[in-house]
């Protein structure tokens, strides 16, 4: 059954870029159909994905029509890419055209919208391949078998949208579509909606619009310029953009660029995820929403559960600063302490475990494990600590393995970061191992005076804390920091 009934909205205009070119729901139909089929059927398939109309065609028509696609960013280094076309053996690959030179093994047997379809000179027959543990999987059919891929296996995709790890989300059909109609219930969509594209479509955030827009025969926007651009902004006011999606760093940079100055007329939602949000800054975008009779959502997920866990009620927005909110509908959230015992009073810390119908499958290391059925039945711990207030509304307040252990003391790196982001106003990021947790900062006059604040408010020894001083805070293309790769600044 296809995620999307495009011709349901067959004359509404479902994409439009900055180059001038606009497809409608029947045409995005008809060339996903056409894209398909030259697929030649149920695959599996890597989407080199940029923002663009030909990167949203190959991923809606593989998607709607069997084809398994693998969301990768099309800025990837090669030999990553290459490790990963090793290990999971795609019959066929959808790229840039400016890319296909780049790819001597393969053959280009479809082209639309400035995106090439390949597929192997030599190809390998999926039956051919060697699959593990067959035996230990009695949902697997023969066409599973002959496929490699389980009949619900959907789509995958990289935790955070970031690097070549061979470690895949395997997403089902059902996922997909019912976190999709989740969102549009809580955000109130209908086709009226113009969302521009702010975020990176192999991220699980920057797709759930995509995903979710499609669902209401919405517009899409679509553009690779950035916030930093003034053509990104141009291009808004033009096509009279409705919302867009940001992650921390987006709203710190927009709060850097006097955001609220703008004339935005037909801005109406704004929503952020993908980590949180510092509360200051929580409580400048809530109050400038609710002065100008816009919508403000704060919203909890993971691409382990499709996208979206939770989202803040835009009316609620300033009274409940720092939560994430609520479950969304037909999800339900829990918390659980060390010894396992669910936790029923407010203001008591916990991991936050997730129950519903968008916990995906689990996850993939190699073309093997994509015949695998469902390893999660519906429940995610998160390994997020959380708390919730009387009224029933969350706040995350770290995460299981972003903690320390400073002479004896649990350090919660998440807490650190956000008291000397609030006290300083700076860039930072902190990590380490047992009993040296390093400082990064790109402000080396002020690596002293922070070493010194962070250990007075934590009231542990100073001689556990460092200041490193780098070029700048390593963040992968949805802004996230990446933390692994600070690892190699740590003293031996």
């Amino acid at each position: 059954m296809p995620i999307w009934d495009f011709l349901k909205w067959s004359k509404n205009i479902a994409l439009c870029d900055d180059k001038g070119i606009s497809l409608t729901y029947e045409q995005l139909e008809d060339e996903g159909e056409k894209i398909a089929k030259a697929a030649g059927g149920r695959c599996l398939a890597f989407v080199l994905a940029k923002n663009s109309i030909g990167s949203i065609l190959g991923y809606t028509g593989f998607l709607n029509n069997g084809v398994v696609p693998a969301m990768l960013s099309a800025q990837l280094d090669k030999d990553q890419l290459n490790n990963l076309i090793d290990a999971y053996r795609p019959e066929i690959i959808w790229i840039p055209d400016e890319m296909v030179s780049d790819f001597e093994n393969w053959n280009a047997i479809y082209g639309s919208y400035g995106y090439t379809l390949l597929s192997r000179k030599s190809m390998i027959k999926t039956s051919d391949m060697e699959i593990d543990g067959v035996d230990e999987y009695d949902h697997m059919k023969k066409t599973d078998i002959d496929t490699g891929l389980y009949s619900e296996l959907a789509l995958l995709l990289t935790t955070s949208g970031s690097t070549g790890s061979p470690k895949f989300v395997r997403q089902s059909y059902d996922n997909i579509r019912s976190n999709a109609d989740s969102i549009c219930k809580y955000l109130k969509l209908d086709e009226t909606e113009r969302p521009i594209t702010t975020l990176p479509m192999n991220y699980t955030y920057g797709l759930s619009i995509i995903n979710s827009h499609l669902m209401v025969g919405a517009t899409i926007l679509v553009t690779e310029k950035g916030l930093m651009q003034k053509e990104f902004w141009q291009f808004f006011r033009t096509m009279q953009a409705t919302s867009f999606g940001g992650v921390p760093y987006t709203y710190e940079m927009l709060d850097k660029l006097r955001f609220y100055r703008r004339d935005l007329p037909s801005l109406r939602t704004m929503t952020q995820a993908g980590g949180k949000l510092q509360e200051d800054l929580h409580e400048k975008f809530a109050l400038f929403a609710k002065e100008t009779n816009r919508n403000f959502v704060v919203m909890y997920g993971q691409c382990e559960a499709t996208a979206r866990m939770g989202y803040l009620p835009p009316d609620m927005a300033v009274e409940k600063r720092g939560s994430m909110g609520i479950a969304i509908p037909g999800g339900l959230f829990s918390l659980f302490d060390e010894s396992g015992q669910q936790i029923k009073e407010p203001g008591k810390s916990g991991e936050l475990v997730y129950e519903g119908k968008n916990v995906t499958l689990g996850y993939a290391e190699k073309r093997s494990d994509l015949i695998k059925g469902d390893e999660r039945g519906g429940r995610l711990e998160t390994g997020d600590i959380a708390q919730f207030d009387e009224d029933g509304y969350y706040y995350i307040v770290g995460r299981k393995k972003r903690f320390l252990k400073i002479y004896g003391n649990r350090v919660n790196l998440d807490e650190i970061d956000r008291l000397i982001k609030t006290k300083f106003g700076i860039e930072v990021a902190s990590a380490g191992v047992d009993d040296h947790l390093y400082i990064f900062l790109v402000n080396a006059d002020l690596a002293e005076e922070v070493r010194d604040y962070t250990a007075s408010q934590t009231h542990l020894n100073p001689v556990a804390f460092k200041s490193v001083i780098i070029n700048e805070i390593p963040k992968n293309d949805a802004g996230k920091t990446l933390y692994k790769e600070l690892e190699k600044y740590y003293l031996k």
